[in-house]
């Protein structure tokens, strides 16, 4: 979704490159949906010239940010605070379609080539110049090994980067790649200062890690500019009043870290705090009967599950992920513990993500089933093993839900509560039994929401946790990637499902709803698909 301050100059580009969204394989509309503001009113452009300037935004979150560069971090909190400091070439709206970024427009010129035409004027927060040498230096970044970014997998198809001219690149591909710009709207596309990547290169030749640099003064073209991070507390933006577009209304933005939910809603209703994020299912009738704050809701393509790392014992049997799988009882725990907030998984893909497969049957809860497996594996009297989860409280719950459904069948699970940039880090070294996270198909396609959790290339920070490797799946994940034809990937989407649900690396829990608690100052907010709060536009109503 653009800013409604641009919708005029958005319609007139939607109607002047239609021809080019269609070659892009995108829907467009010339005429976009009224917005509706986080109390389900009609947001209109006299509303919006209403908004006041000024003042600091405070945001209650559960954990810090890992890192501050858009390359190397994979976690929904960097991404948060990222996403305003940052652009990419093209952006999603609420429904996941890709829209203008820092490229006006662009077109699939060949099978293997796409060309993307850049806007121009556009500077960074260091006053260097946005242009097609940035974008270059940029996807070169991401898919240099020395750097080992997480988000490699998304461009990986990339063979070359073309500097066509100051304000024209196109990007040469490996194989017909569909869904390259829903690829390139991911905060992973972030556009990085080329002055403070050089000097990211510099540190690294004398012996710091990549992205050290970046993470100590990070410098995009965004809405909003860096000012200061403590690690643990909080993280500082400001308005970068040189902004190419509208400025944002706001002076300045805070992300920061609450992790007891309690005190998070606290800090909201004696006003130290306008959103808490996230709100907790069982606190929504708190919210809901207090004075001067709401509840937003928004639908979402996230999946969250509980993961097996099938490279331990005794994970590494399939009988024994399923039988784990059919022994527990998702329905209640996403009534019990998700007040019912979210669609039920029978697999990886939330029903709104291209390549869903409502036929896929999924594992059904069945306890003698489960007794059955355990024993066909070899583990009719049970065994000793962890899970492991951050401190969520519907991931702890969660997790207790498993120890105490699981002792039934003789399992014995010590649950371990880690902090949130270990458990990422030690999850994504393997060290795990079982563990409880989340993954957001925030490109809307299943080569995202498939290829990085369960891909064998992608061990460990990319996505796949769970260490699974299938040559097969294997297979239909990279032809599902190369092959152009819309029909044909959902049938190998749809096989790969099927495998899936066989291979069980995951107990797939549900496609949950967001939840924010947010006080009735805050004005302009909505909450993307994806997780990220979308802030340029918000103000605060004093």
């Amino acid at each position: 979704m653009k800013s409604m301050k641009k919708s005029f100059l958005f319609l007139v580009m939607l109607v002047a490159t239609l021809l080019v969204f269609a070659a892009c394989g995108t829907d467009t509309e010339e005429d976009q949906d009224p917005v509706d503001d986080e109390n389900g009113e009609e947001t209109t452009e006299e509303a919006t010239e209403e908004a006041q300037e000024g003042g600091e935004l405070v945001i209650a979150n559960l954990s810090d940010a890992v890192a501050l560069n858009p390359h190397g971090s994979n976690d929904t909190p960097s991404s948060n605070v990222a996403y305003n400091i940052y652009e990419a070439l093209v952006v999603q709206d609420e429904d996941m379609e890709v829209q203008p970024g820092l490229a006006h427009d662009w077109e699939m010129v060949e099978d293997t080539l796409w060309e993307f035409h850049l806007e121009e004027g556009v500077t960074f927060h260091d006053g260097s110049e946005f242009n097609a040498e940035v974008v270059e230096a940029n996807i070169n970044r991401i898919l240099d090994d020395a750097v080992a970014s997480p988000r490699a997998f998304l461009y990986d198809m990339i063979t070359d980067v073309i500097v066509v001219d100051d304000y024209t690149v196109q990007f040469e591909t490996e194989y017909s790649f569909a869904p390259l710009p829903a690829h390139l709207a991911h905060n992973g596309g972030g556009m990085i200062s080329q002055e403070l990547i050089e000097e990211d290169y510099a540190a690294m030749d004398d012996g710091e890690e990549p992205g050290s640099v970046i993470n100590e003064s990070p410098v995009g073209t965004g809405p909003f500019e860096f000012d200061y991070w403590n690690s643990g507390d909080e993280i500082r933006l400001v308005r970068n009043e040189d902004y190419w577009g509208d400025n944002a209304y706001l002076d300045s933005i805070v992300f920061r870290v609450v992790p007891e939910d309690g005190t998070r809603i606290a800090d909201i209703e004696t006003g130290q705090a306008h959103i808490g994020d996230p709100l907790s299912p069982s606190d929504v009738s708190r919210i809901e009967n207090t004075e001067g704050i709401h509840v937003n809701e928004t639908p979402s393509v996230s999946l969250s599950y509980i993961g097996f790392n099938a490279q331990k014992e005794p994970f590494d049997d399939p009988q024994v992920r399923q039988a784990i799988s059919m022994a527990i009882n998702k329905d209640a725990i996403i009534e019990d513990l998700y007040g019912g907030a979210g669609v039920p998984a029978i697999g990886p893909l939330a029903p709104e993500v291209f390549g869903y497969d409502e036929n896929v049957s999924g594992l059904e809860y069945d306890v003698d089933q489960a007794r059955e497996l355990l024993a066909d594996a070899g583990y009719e009297d049970g065994f000793e093993t962890t899970i492991w989860t951050n401190d969520s409280r519907e991931r702890i719950d969660a997790a207790t839900v498993v120890q105490d459904e699981l002792a039934d069948l003789g399992i014995d699970v010590e649950i371990e509560i880690v902090e949130w940039g270990a458990y990422l880090e030690n999850t994504a070294a393997g060290e795990h039994d079982m563990f409880v996270l989340g993954w957001s198909t925030v490109t809307g396609d299943a080569d995202y929401g498939m290829y990085p959790l369960f891909h064998s290339d992608n061990f460990g920070e990319p996505g796949n946790r769970t260490f699974l490797e299938n040559e097969e799946l294997d297979a239909l994940l990279e032809e599902g990637r190369q092959n152009p034809d819309p029909e044909e990937r959902q049938e190998i989407y749809s096989e790969a499902q099927e495998i899936l649900v066989e291979e069980a690396p995951m107990l797939y829990i549900h496609h949950q709803e967001f939840l924010l608690a947010v006080s009735d100052e805050v004005q302009g907010l909505w909450q993307h698909p994806t997780g990220i709060l979308m802030l340029d536009d918000v103000y605060l109503d004093q």
